[in-house]
């Protein structure tokens, strides 16, 4: 059953979050492997187990649906029932990423669809496709894919720019999402806003590494 109330909604919001907090924090750990060669084992090891692949993506695929979907009606609920006054004290009192959480959730939904299409469909680059060529165990070389895909500057500058949204939403969404839950005291919040921060920067730098590396020539075979 679907929640009715503002407080479940929230909930449900700030649950769907933490999910999608924990698939980028495993899923920055798998691409971590190809700082060490072991991409293309790492990429074959998971697709080994198809049903598991296809479970945590339906999975991922709901969460991110009503995390949207909640999201939209919280804010439409919100704007409602405010009046002018408040929202102008409101905006002065929040951060850029609070007052732009909407903003950024628009850019990292585009950008998955995106993603997806490139790196997991495999249509944007067909001559690049992991599956168009294998590495010297007979794999699909997602390696060499990331890797040329990564030497264009256009889609450098996408991923970065795209990242970037992601650290500016995950500073206001980790922080908000344990309010919600209940850590908000005065000696829990400033832990959770200081860890929340920590937290979004660490992932900016892995996501943003790879593409930057492979860019420079720093991760080539």
């Amino acid at each position: 059953m679907l929640p009715t109330s503002s407080v479940g909604r929230k909930l449900m919001m700030a649950a769907t979050g933490q999910m999608m907090i924990i698939f980028v924090l495993f899923h920055a750990a798998g691409n971590s492997t190809i700082y060490f060669d072991k991409l293309n084992a790492y990429a074959a090891g998971l697709h080994a187990f198809p049903f598991l692949v296809w479970a945590v993506r339906l999975v991922m695929l709901v969460a991110v649906t009503f995390h949207i979907y909640y999201a939209i009606r919280l804010k439409l609920e919100n704007n409602a029932a405010r009046p002018e006054p408040y929202q102008k004290k409101k905006e002065i009192e929040s951060t850029f990423a609070g007052r732009n959480m909407v903003w950024t959730g628009a850019i990292i939904g585009t950008f998955l669809v995106y993603h997806l299409l490139h790196f997991t469909l495999q249509v944007i680059d067909p001559a690049t496709a992991a599956r168009a060529h294998l590495d010297s165990a007979g794999r699909p070389d997602v390696f060499l894919m990331v890797a040329r895909s990564f030497q264009k500057a256009g889609i450098v500058a996408g991923y970065l720019f795209a990242v970037t949204a992601l650290w500016l939403h995950l500073t206001h969404g980790i922080q908000s999402s344990f309010q919600t839950f209940g850590l908000n005291g005065d000696r829990s919040f400033p832990l959770v806003r200081g860890g929340g921060s920590v937290a979004a920067l660490g992932l900016l730098a892995a996501y943003a590494a790879i593409p930057a590396v492979i860019f420079v020539g720093l991760l080539l075979r």
